[in-house]
């Protein structure tokens, strides 16, 4: 029996990496049939980089290092200092005259980058140019005739397609890992904001990934390691070649990317909006949680809770496809943006702007009862300190464990400036509409935080 079961498990085998060779170039597969990730390792590994980073940070010693007991044994050490910090990362030849692709965050604030080859040899490096909102980096060495990767066509991808990653995780030069594309168009939320259009891997990513190339079985360059769940295995995220192919020319030739910028901060439809809403089950969109000030789309008329439902007569349904939709534009064009307003279609035209260096940080809080939190007035003072323009709504002193709120994600200090589309100016305003709830009644807040509002439904408990 168990030669039996020993001759079946050979036979499988042997049909999977079959299957596995069929979808090969016909060099690879003919090369090395039964392991065909040999080859493509062997093909790809010269063009794939380690990239170490010395950037400088400023480092505050708490206050009691001034004691003279710990002076007598550490010395006279000034508690603001300038301290060097080192980093590590991945990256990828795409021109034989030395441009590398990598990510943003591998290179930023760096004072001294060195790129080692896979033969050993070390050179320095200088950025080209960023692009901080696409995580996208191209740095240059001086160095002629270098090995370069394909790049491929990431629209072509599909779920369950084998994928390798190739680099430096922890420093462990050139570490090769195998897996699958897990999904497509993942979007990742951040206290920022939301970063869409990630491709989701099993391939094992870690800290020195970031930057190195995602391979398809064809050995070509499909996504740029990027990011992953700390606490989670097995859950990766690399940026589509695509997004970065526009980028990274645009890099090379300008030094920066005047990339398309609508001025909104939004959120993903649920079923519970769509229904609070009252809205058809079926219907697709991205909520508008906040227009910025002064920006394209407050010019063109759009509104919070507004539900972009096209850009230019395509369909988006998630924040990410949003972000790629208005992405693909410069600034200066004009797209058609169509959305929902009470139940209503209509559509704006909205001349895209440049993306601010940097979007200015507002921050604009209940009462236990029966919604399961606390809340007083705004003064000016906590305006002041919270970047909000005006004392206005109400900000959140305390959230009860396991109620409600807790469970809908309001956090202290949060400000709340409307409820079921009610403007709540003061407590005064608050008390009047708590007053006519009822248990099991659904409130759909407007909620501020860290410089953008966004909508909340919380159960009268």
């Amino acid at each position: 029996m168990f030669k039996k079961f020993k001759a079946t498990t050979m036979i499988v085998v042997l049909v999977v990496l079959t299957s596995i060779a069929a979808y090969m170039p016909v060099s690879i597969a003919a090369t090395n049939p039964l392991n065909p990730f040999v080859e493509i390792v062997k093909k790809a590994s010269p063009a794939v980089v380690n990239i170490d980073t010395l950037s400088y940070v400023k480092q505050t010693l708490p206050p009691f290092w001034d004691d003279p007991f710990f002076r007598q044994f550490f010395g006279n050490i000034p508690h603001n200092r300038v301290v060097p910090m080192r980093g590590k990362g991945s990256g990828f030849i795409i021109s034989p005259n030395g441009y590398i692709l990598t990510n943003n965050h591998v290179v930023r604030n760096a004072k001294e980058i060195i790129v080692t080859l896979s033969n050993g040899k070390r050179h320095k490096a200088r950025v080209i140019g960023t692009d901080p909102t696409a995580d996208i980096a191209v740095i240059k060495i001086k160095a002629k005739n270098l090995p370069t990767l394909p790049l491929g066509d990431s629209d072509k991808l599909q779920v369950g397609e084998w994928v390798i990653t190739i680099g430096n995780p922890y420093g462990l030069s050139h570490t090769v890992t195998v897996g699958v594309v897990s999904a497509l168009g993942r979007t990742i939320r951040e206290e920022g904001g939301y970063f869409g259009n990630f491709i989701q891997t099993d391939a094992a990513i870690n800290p020195g990934n970031s930057g190195g190339p995602l391979l398809n079985i064809k050995g070509e360059v499909i996504g740029i390691n990027t990011a992953i769940i700390p606490y989670a295995q097995g859950i990766g995220f690399a940026i589509p070649i695509n997004t970065a192919k526009k980028i990274m020319n645009d890099l090379i030739k300008y030094g920066k990317v005047e990339r398309g910028w609508l001025g909104v901060w939004i959120q993903q439809l649920s079923p519970s909006l769509i229904k609070a809403f009252k809205l058809p089950k079926n219907t697709k969109g991205v909520l508008i949680a906040d227009v910025m000030p002064g920006s394209p789309a407050e010019k063109a008329g759009i509104k919070r809770g507004d539900i972009i439902t096209k850009v230019n007569d395509k369909t988006v349904e998630s924040p990410g496809q949003l972000q790629v939709a208005i992405r693909s534009h410069k600034a200066g064009e004009t797209v058609k943006i169509t959305l929902l307003r009470h139940r209503k279609s209509l559509s704006i035209t909205v001349k895209l702007g440049s993306i601010p260096q940097k979007v200015g940080m507002i921050q604009r809080k209940i009462r236990r009862a029966r919604l399961g939190f606390t809340v007083t007035n705004v003064t000016p003072q906590r305006a002041k300190k919270l970047g909000l323009p005006k004392p206005e709504g109400v900000i959140v002193t305390s959230v009860k464990p396991n109620s409600q709120a807790q469970a809908a994600g309001l956090r202290v200090n949060d400000v709340i400036l409307q409820a079921n589309g009610e403007k709540i100016g003061n407590l005064t305003d608050w008390g009047r509409f708590v007053s006519k709830l009822k248990k099991g009644d659904s409130v759909i807040l407007v909620v501020y935080r860290f410089s953008h509002t966004f909508f909340m439904i919380i159960k009268v408990e």
